[in-house]
């Protein structure tokens, strides 16, 4: 194998990517790891990619694949349907790494197999990165395991601490982070695939399949269904929006442990299940008003989507919507936790489709020139003066 200055000169590098999910798992992380290794793979980089196996069928790339990928064991995540976690493997990484050297090992997901990961490529002396994708303290209070919720940071601490840096996608998240304890956090900018998500691809026939007319606005979510989604406000927002205009309907697109529950409850709303791909960016585009009453991400990939497709967002003033939304101007954003603010701003826009359409072409105005490739290049950089730091 090449050494790693020479490649580094011809910036190319070899990088392990160690990640607890991966696509045809659908979720944030998943995507986004996804969209990170095809953006190195065009800048250049060789890349091996470590994850469980999430199936029978799944089978082990070649060496000369890239990436290569290495399957090991796993076991399914309690209450997160279809998702797999990977067992303890820091032997086999050990093994594979000795013979198969990367230049860098970067960890996505904190569980079993990332801290197998991280403690391999310490021993080795590799360069190790990590991304905070998740705040899983925050989750442990909508699980009924509040209790855990200090054990959880003092895990994730230690664990992030440990890589010789965490990327992080905003300097809110970063002040945030630095508070509870973390080191070395370095923000990345998330970019958009705005040639995707496209107010373009609005489709009349779609509107039809919900029983809405041109002039019938809809609501959309995007996301899991699942308690730590704050999905009783959104419920609650349609619902008092319907007041006023009763025909208005509400589509929530993806699947977790709270969808037959909340499609037995409220029959009115639409549960159109999964969608990724163009599919998805039909399902952004056909809609009219984002509905996003999450306040438990790192950054909320779906508001960046939502505003490239056109529609007119209300938000949470924190994560991605603190990044791009103006309020007022290219979106709405209620102060982190205010239910009675954030419902308010969504009756504002019920019966002002006036707005809804302008808020809407501003949002688009405001993140198409997020380039993805910037997002990427940033990774780039990251990981060049982490392997130029040894």
């Amino acid at each position: 194998m090449e050494s790693a200055p020479n490649r580094l000169n011809a910036r190319s590098l070899q990088i392990a990517v160690v990640t607890e999910t991966y696509p045809p798992e659908i979720n944030g992380v998943a995507l986004t790891v996804e969209r990170m290794i095809e953006g190195l793979k065009r800048r250049n980089h060789r890349l091996q990619l470590i994850r469980p196996r999430q199936g029978e069928f799944d089978r082990p790339g070649r060496i000369d694949d890239n990436p290569e990928l290495i399957l090991l064991g796993s076991i399914p995540i309690p209450n997160y349907d279809g998702l797999k976690m990977g067992f303890p493997a820091k032997k086999a990484l050990l093994r594979l790494w000795a013979e198969q050297r990367p230049d860098i090992v970067h960890i996505s997901t904190e569980g079993p197999l990332g801290w197998s990961a991280l403690s391999a490529a310490k021993k080795l002396g590799i360069p190790v990165s990590s991304e905070f994708h998740t705040n899983f303290h925050n989750y442990s209070r909508h699980y009924g395991i509040g209790w855990l919720r200090k054990p959880i940071l003092g895990y994730l601490r230690k664990f992030h601490n440990k890589a010789n840096c965490t990327i992080v996608s905003t300097h809110e998240m970063k002040t945030a982070l630095q508070d509870m304890g973390l080191e070395n956090l370095v923000v990345v900018p998330r970019g958009i695939d705005a040639a995707r998500f496209d107010p373009a691809k609005r489709s009349a026939e779609l509107r039809r399949e919900w029983g809405s007319g041109l002039a019938q606005p809809v609501c959309l979510y995007v996301g899991r269904i699942a308690p730590e989604k704050n999905l009783a406000l959104l419920i609650q927002a349609v619902e008092r929006m319907r007041l006023t205009q009763p025909s208005l309907k509400c589509v929530l697109v993806g699947d977790g442990p709270d969808r037959k529950m909340l499609e037995a409850r409220h029959p009115g709303f639409i549960f159109a299940g999964m969608r990724t791909g163009e599919d998805l960016a039909i399902h952004y585009a056909s809609a009219d008003i984002f509905l996003f009453p999450s306040l438990t991400e790192t950054f909320g990939n779906v508001v960046v989507e939502a505003m490239a497709s056109g529609l007119a967002v209300v938000a949470f003033d924190y994560a991605a919507a603190a990044q791009h939304i103006r309020h007022g101007d290219n979106g709405l954003t209620a102060h982190f936790g205010n239910s009675s603010e954030f419902i308010r701003l969504a009756l504002d826009l019920a019966n002002d489709p006036a707005r809804v359409s302008d808020l809407g072409r501003r949002a688009r105005q405001s993140v198409q020139s997020l380039f993805q490739d910037d997002t990427h290049q940033g990774m780039e950089t990251v990981f060049m003066n982490a392997v130029g730091g040894i």
